[in-house]
């Protein structure tokens, strides 16, 4: 289904959306209860490639800032204007949150990093409650994007910039310093995320599910990217590229993909449809280390406004097609 619907066929899909949603048993019980409007109550959790946090996702729009970088255009944002009055969304997601900081911790949030420093002006910011508190027993639809931060996805690909640049686009560096840590990182994402599932179906036991995946960040020909192009990957090796796709990024998606479906939520599968809209891509759907130089706009490796709209369209289909 298209991202942008019209206003007839939102009215139209408003009876399925609903039936879709909630099990009969549970909109039986919560109508009574609420009273309220026929509307899903969405609660959206997640990391930074939910958030979106990046320039390249348009403006942040909390009032005054709490440091998790909401973005105009993140596809909460972007389904919730498709959707209409169909949906109430609560957005708590937030840049840099692990899966634990999904369901248990509190998380101090970095902001927005902004040319010069790369830091946020307005930090340091206050902690954040655990965002499964946004959660309520008659939520109807909980959405989630989180792993990458519990696997150090990112701190691994600063490592390799440092390595990449020691060793001059030679071998494979990164791979022989942090290979070996691979399993432990990706059996405690299993850990967390099947925990973190398990905690929000007991605070909404009738709320649908639906897990969200990382797209094509690097493509599967990693010498299609430029060395030492900081609009790309900056100094990491090709090899290590081509090593951080398949034993890093590939495995985090199918972990969550497998906890998904035993813990009994919708997994959305990003890869598929970022086929060759990678970093390197031309027509890229994810920024490099930087969005632009000129003027400078960082965006360490996430989705720009392409690649959250086409997040939108993938997950607003999961939605809709119950």
């Amino acid at each position: 289904m298209p991202r942008f619907l019209s206003s007839f066929a939102v009215a139209g899909t408003a009876a399925a959306l609903l039936a879709a949603l909630l099990a009969p048993g549970a909109a039986q019980a919560a109508a009574p209860a609420s009273g309220r409007a026929a509307d899903l109550s969405w609660v959206a959790l997640g990391d930074s490639y939910t958030a979106g946090v990046i320039q390249a996702t348009g403006d942040t729009y909390e009032n005054p800032p709490d440091g998790c970088a909401r973005t105009i255009e993140s596809y909460p944002e972007v389904i919730r204007r498709d959707l209409g009055s169909l949906v109430s969304l609560r957005d708590v997601s937030c840049g840099a949150a692990t899966v634990k900081d999904v369901y248990e911790t509190k998380q101090t949030p970095l902001g927005r990093p902004l040319p010069p420093s790369g830091t946020d002006p307005d930090a340091p910011f206050t902690p954040v409650a655990p965002q499964i508190d946004a959660v309520a027993p008659d939520t109807d639809l909980i959405t989630v994007g989180a792993g990458g931060n519990t696997v150090g996805f990112g701190e691994i690909l600063i490592r390799c910039l440092a390595l990449g640049a020691e060793h001059g686009n030679q071998g494979t560096p990164c791979k022989d310093e942090l290979d070996a840590s691979l399993s432990g990182r990706l059996d405690q994402l299993r850990k967390d995320y099947g925990q973190m599932l398990d905690a929000l179906h007991t605070k909404a036991p009738f709320a649908r599910m639906v897990t969200v995946g990382y797209p094509h960040v690097i493509p599967e020909d990693a010498t299609s990217c430029t060395y030492g192009d900081l609009r790309q990957f900056g100094t990491i090796t090709t090899g290590d590229l081509a090593w951080a796709r398949t034993h890093i990024l590939e495995p985090l998606n199918a972990a969550i993909a497998q906890e998904s479906v035993a813990h009994n939520a919708t997994f959305v599968d990003l890869y598929p449809s970022t086929t060759n809209h990678s970093v390197c891509d031309s027509n890229h759907w994810v920024d490099g280390i930087f969005s632009s130089l000129i003027p400078l706009r960082y965006a360490y490796v996430h989705p720009n406004a392409k690649g959250q709209a086409n997040t939108a369209s993938q997950v607003e289909d999961a939605i809709l097609g119950g």
